[in-house]
């Protein structure tokens, strides 16, 4: 039972305040995705190496995940208001600090400030939004809240490369500075404190322990290949960290009656597997873009703004998709988007460096597509035989599938891809020696030759090894799409 302040706000007051939650929902997706395209010019002024590109997007993700779990114990305790705007205020602190960072780790410690502070925003935004409305309209304000979750991580890329090319990279921060201040003015007017008459207690050790585990195997496989593995002792306590962590959490979990994940959410079928869907979403979503990007920027040499223009297709298709009303049956519509992203990710292997831009255009339209027939249809199967009381954890288990799914995910195919460039440049580059090229007809090759030569070899291996990442995405897609035949059948309306 919780106790709310007499709210008299008009009919345009609750217009307002689901205006604000809905650009707060916006603005936390679209900081997931927008350094994507301006990686090139964040990597020039901070000299970031290639191998710490991901962690601009896992740090994110990851305390976002951390604070999230979080979310309902803190505006249970200090007011649903109170950390809604302590939220925005951490939240603009850590734009503020993106724009200032000199190094790589200035800006990743400011990335992950930044997404601490947006773990609370779009749960509470949900929340918010669905006070605000009448029942009636919950299922219109559900979907609105989806649709501009996926607008922001897909219009990401687009914006943020023609912000860079043209106003230089910190000003994709400073662009969400305005929605803060619109958000932040507008619920301290509006929006009225509510909090639990009796604080509920909250499972900190499940959550460090399950976070340890989490943040150790991200560490491992982001920082593994360049410390060369357990040759490191930085890599044996990160190994260690995470096997303890996760070991810790399972004890808790089999020996603790109630705990951040509650066990009653893992008796509804349709949930776990959702759960386990919902990991691959963001295993796939995520990591195509951190690849796409840079082969565009990198090996084919696009301009930035156009590589950011080039990701408007998927953002397009994946929102009018999920707009798609939804079936009594979820399971084909389900199954079909499954399969449309594996066929998207299929043609990305036949990418090569003689490609225009059609392939990348007509790969992301199909992928988007795919994803968003499959998003809203997962909802529907995730919370269509869950019990209702449990629908708020359930969806914060979905949310933090798909968010550590982004993360393992990015971090799987940034080592693959450095892992695989080195093995294809040496399989071809064995053989490039001063006597042999001579031998072939080329004459005397002195080092500035060679030294092209290797280059060229190089740019080569980096294709092979992109294209190769493409094809565990598909593997990733392609394997949970037989769970679609373990889901209940939906309940009948009414």
């Amino acid at each position: 039972m919780s106790t709310t302040v007499p709210s008299t706000a008009a009919a345009g007051d609750h217009r307002a305040i689901s205006a604000a939650a809905l650009v707060a929902i916006y603005m936390q997706a679209v900081n997931i995705s927008i350094p994507n395209a301006a990686l090139p010019h964040i990597q020039a002024t901070l000299s970031m190496a290639n191998d710490e590109v991901g962690w601009v997007f896992s740090s994110y993700i990851a305390a976002s995940a951390v604070t999230m779990s979080i979310t309902q114990w803190l505006a249970g305790r200090h007011g649903r208001k109170v950390v809604y705007q302590a939220a925005l205020a951490i939240f603009t602190l850590g734009l503020v600090l993106d724009t200032l960072a000199t190094t790589s780790i200035q800006f990743v410690l400011a990335r992950i400030l930044q997404g601490a502070a947006s773990g609370p925003l779009a749960p509470l935004s949900v929340a918010i939004l669905l006070e605000a409305t009448p029942p009636a309209r919950h299922a219109r304000m559900g979907l609105a809240s989806t649709v501009c979750s996926l607008l922001g991580i897909s219009t990401g890329p687009a914006i943020g490369g023609w912000l860079s090319e043209y106003y230089g990279w910190a000003s994709i921060f400073y662009v969400s500075l305005p929605m803060t201040a619109f958000i932040l003015l507008t619920m301290a007017a509006l929006l009225s404190e509510k909090r639990a008459e009796r604080s509920q207690p909250f499972d900190f050790f499940g959550l460090t322990t399950f976070s340890v585990g989490m943040i150790g195997l991200q560490m491992l496989l982001d920082r593994g290949e360049r410390l060369e593995w357990f040759a490191s002792t930085e890599i044996w306590v990160e190994a260690i960290a995470s096997i303890l962590g996760f070991y810790l959490f399972g004890v808790h979990v089999l020996t603790t009656r109630e705990h951040f994940l509650r066990t009653a959410l893992f008796r509804d079928r349709n949930l776990v597997l959702s759960t386990v869907i919902s990991f691959a979403l963001g295993f796939v979503l995520l990591p195509t873009l951190a690849l796409t990007s840079p082969m565009l920027e990198e090996l084919l040499n696009y301009p930035v703004d156009t590589t950011g223009y080039m990701t408007v297709p998927r953002g397009v298709a994946l929102v009018l998709t999920s707009l798609v009303p939804g079936q009594v049956d979820y399971r084909p519509f389900l199954m079909g988007g499954m399969a449309l992203v594996v066929y998207a990710n299929w043609l990305m292997l036949g990418y090569s460096p003689a490609m225009d831009w059609r392939p990348v255009v007509e790969a992301g339209l199909l992928q988007g597509a795919g994803l968003g027939m499959v998003l809203p249809a997962l909802a529907r199967a995730a919370f269509g035989t869950l019990d209702p009381k449990l629908r708020p954890e359930g969806s914060a288990l979905i949310n933090l599938s798909r968010l550590y799914g982004s993360t393992i995910g990015i971090a799987v195919v940034q080592l693959f891809f450095y892992a695989n460039t080195q093995a294809v440049h040496i399989a071809l580059a064995k053989h490039l020696t001063p006597f042999r090229v001579a031998a072939l007809g080329a004459g005397s090759t002195g080092k500035p030759g060679l030294a092209a030569l290797n280059g060229m070899v190089t740019h080569q291996a980096a294709t092979v090894a992109v294209i190769d990442q493409f094809e565990i995405l598909m593997f990733a897609m392609l394997v949970v799409i037989p769970l679609v035949f373990f889901l209940r059948k939906p309940r009948p309306a009414g």
